[in-house]
């Protein structure tokens, strides 16, 4: 006999806002399995307004309004029947927040947590990553966001050091991240991953997961180091206009890969990695499973 549960995840990124439904079955003396229902992305970019000006626009925040009307509406066609909406480094650092989140719960009755880099390293290690992970093996975790990227390590199975990082694709598109922070960057990832060798990448996020799916490659094998590199040095050479029009990139993903991208490379370089696996895993994932088992 199962037990089908419905639970959803509503993730509130710089790049773009996601709502993931999921189904979780449960069955007597095996562990609970989850598998997406549905999966909506909106590409609502908070964090040209949060990183540029400071605070989220008005048009923003109606968009956002409507957004999340759609998604309470959608919750409810599934029969949804938990929720946790959680957003990230734009809404922490956009000075009106806290009043927009106020005013989406008002309004669109969705309630909205606002979580620091930390918090969100350790939800999207609540992930399917112990699948992943081999205990004889190190790994390092990238996730690149919109404004900030989470670096998690894993040794022997466990995290063994976790650190979030100002650097993300909406900031690098503005310019807005000084050298300094590559530094500290670099430091950080050389120094943690001194003791362990070999080290491999796991990378998630919407612009790696584009990349993993236009290599064509099986979803349990890895991209190589050169391989990136050359799909950097080829995104790089075409305009935004021919990235939109001859690879079929969304308006919204074809300016944010190239600078993702450099970030899973130098996330390489320094920690000496030559593969980067991609599993389909990121914050909405780990949302559900963290309210599966109680942890938020």
């Amino acid at each position: 006999m199962i037990n089908i549960k419905k639970y959803a995840a509503i993730d509130i990124g710089s790049n773009a806002m996601r709502l993931l439904v999921a189904n979780i079955i449960e069955e007597s003396s095996k562990e609970a399995q989850f598998s997406k229902s549905s999966l909506v992305r909106v590409p609502i970019r908070l964090g040209q307004d949060a990183f540029t000006v400071g605070e989220i626009s008005e048009e923003n925040i109606q968009r956002m309004i409507d957004a999340m009307k759609a998604f309470k509406l959608l919750m409810k066609v599934h029969k949804v029947e938990r929720y946790k909406a959680c957003a990230t480094s734009a809404m922490r650092e956009a000075y009106n927040g806290n009043e927009v989140v106020e005013m989406i719960a008002d309004k669109a009755g969705i309630q909205i947590d606002i979580i620091d880099g930390k918090r969100e390293a350790a939800i999207i290690a609540s992930t399917d990553l112990h699948y992943l992970l081999k205990t004889d093996q190190t790994y390092l975790y990238v996730d690149v966001g919109g404004g900030s990227t989470e670096f998690s390590l894993f040794s022997g199975g466990r995290m063994v050091a976790s650190k979030s990082f100002k650097v993300g694709t909406v900031r690098l598109l503005n310019d807005m991240v000084n050298e300094v922070v590559w530094i500290e960057i670099e430091k950080w990832i050389r120094a943690n991953t001194a003791d362990y060798e070999p080290v491999t990448l796991i990378g998630s996020g919407g612009n790696i997961n584009k990349v993993f799916k236009m290599s064509g490659k099986l979803q349990e094998k890895p991209l190589s180091y050169m391989y990136l590199n050359s799909q950097y040095s080829m995104l790089n050479s075409l305009s935004y206009e021919q990235r939109v029009s001859q690879l079929g990139l969304n308006p919204d993903r074809a300016d944010v890969i190239i600078p993702a991208l450099k970030v899973y490379l130098n996330a390489m370089k320094w920690s000496g990695a030559r593969n980067i696996y991609v599993p389909k895993i990121g914050l909405s994932d780990g949302i559900i499973k963290a309210m599966y088992y109680g942890k938020i």
